[in-house]
């Protein structure tokens, strides 16, 4: 059984920069795709990035420039390195394992504000 725990959110002021983790317990982890979404009140869950077994990556629109996807396969462990913040990037932010079927995290906390 996998278990993905998120962390590293938090608030931050527009502008600024913050790295999320996720770290996998249980089952394989190199062999399969990794993503981050999020998810703002009141709306649905959006993509954020992904990173393939290979380490391939693809971003959203919205966070292309800013926000960069890294794993670490022998800490079992995927990031997301957010840089640039805007308030509009405030949202719960999950990680997601592609396999079927999918794990997801709790997710983490990310406020951005003044």
């Amino acid at each position: 059984q996998v278990q993905l725990v998120e962390s590293g959110g938090g608030l931050v002021q527009p502008g600024g920069s913050l790295r999320l983790s996720c770290s996998a317990s249980g089952g394989v982890f190199s062999i399969y795709g990794m993503d981050w979404y999020r998810q703002a009140p009141g709306k649905q869950r959006e993509y954020v990035a992904a990173i393939s077994s290979g380490g391939s990556t693809n971003y959203a629109d919205s966070v292309k420039g800013r926000f960069t996807i890294s794993r670490d396969n022998a800490k079992r462990t995927v990031y997301l390195h957010m840089n640039s913040l805007k308030v509009e990037d405030t949202a719960v932010y999950y990680c997601k394992m592609d396999r079927i079927p999918a794990y997801w995290g709790r997710g983490t906390q990310v406020t951005v504000s003044s």
